[in-house]
């Protein structure tokens, strides 16, 4: 089976609700194949909830929805075990979490204890609750969204849970003509409900498998290491990608290339995933910071003076 043409029909589906936004489409494609997890930091109202619950829909996924607030507890997410009467023994009731698409909804309005509950489902794919652990069903994708406007009562996520994420995706305000198609596409009624699935559980365990078999050549290897310890060398960035972000690196990539209907690796596929990859991971210095350094436009400089590997 080959990645591109599925990953194409189930980009047309999603865009039967979302208009336009291939790339971001793509982005999220890239998760579902590395079997990682998405940050969303992006305004309210641009579209993160209905791309998340279209992406379930169009690969026949189970979908949970948690909103992150300051008085969900860590048992609200992966679940508890109450008293049966009627049996007269303990019942475990799961979370939200025990789904394959699990949206949470402004992560960074929960407390710490609360967002730690997802660093095992995230990094384990497993949750524990009264001594007991569960694994939890493949595939599974975390969407989470956060608000970098309004910072009010938020609590912002640690560097431990931000490395989790394999990539942090921005959708960013539509096209006028993407707008005006917006309003005629919702004038009568909701596509999503009415959205079918067009690849199966089976068919996309199968994708993520093939993915694995994209050709990475060595010289191509070697340049993403060398971005990824390049931000480790940085006078502006206190501290760098870790090796968990190279090998996410390497995966985007592999993924990127089969969904671009190859099965090889170019330059141009790690310069494309490294500000997606590696951006959310880097702590930029105090003196970057007041000089208005963000961490993308570090990569973007980065990537620019890293040496592309040339074909001899």
């Amino acid at each position: 089976m080959k990645i591109s043409p599925v990953a194409q029909k189930i980009r047309e589906n999603i865009q039967k609700v979302i208009v336009g936004k291939d790339e971001v489409i793509n982005l999220v494609l890239t998760a579902v194949l590395c079997e990682g997890h998405v940050l969303m930091d992006d305004v309210p109202g641009m579209g993160k909830t209905t791309l998340a619950r279209a992406l379930a829909a169009s690969m026949g996924l189970s979908f949970r929805r948690i909103q992150f607030t300051p008085d969900l507890l860590p048992s609200d997410v992966t679940g508890l075990s109450w008293f049966n009467q009627k049996t007269q023994e303990f019942e475990f009731r799961s979370g939200p979490v025990m789904s394959q698409v699990v949206l949470a909804d402004e992560i960074n309005r929960a407390t710490p204890r609360t967002q730690s509950a997802m660093l095992e489902a995230m990094q384990e794919r497993q949750v524990t609750a009264d001594g007991v652990t569960r694994l939890l069903p493949r595939p599974f994708l975390v969407v989470a969204t956060q608000n970098p406007v309004e910072l009010e009562g938020t609590f912002p996520l640690p560097e431990a849970q931000l490395d989790r994420f394999l990539l942090r995706v921005a959708i960013g305000y539509p096209s006028q003509a993407e707008e005006n198609a917006i309003l005629e596409r919702f004038r009568a009624s909701d596509p999503l409900p009415d959205l079918r699935t067009v690849v199966s559980v089976d068919e996309l365990i199968e994708m993520q498998t093939e993915r694995r078999q994209v050709r990475v050549e060595e010289s191509v290897r070697d340049y993403m290491v060398r971005i990824a310890r390049a931000t480790r060398e940085n006078g502006e960035i206190e501290l760098g990608a870790s090796p968990r972000a190279t090998m996410a690196l390497y995966q985007t990539s592999q993924a990127w290339a089969a969904i671009q209907d190859r099965e090889y690796v170019l330059p141009d596929d790690v310069k494309t995933m490294a500000p997606h990859v590696l951006s959310h991971r880097l702590i930029i210095a105090p003196q970057a910071q007041l000089r208005g350094r963000r961490s993308e436009e570090l990569i973007s400089d980065i990537v620019s003076s890293v040496p592309v590997p040339v074909e001899n």
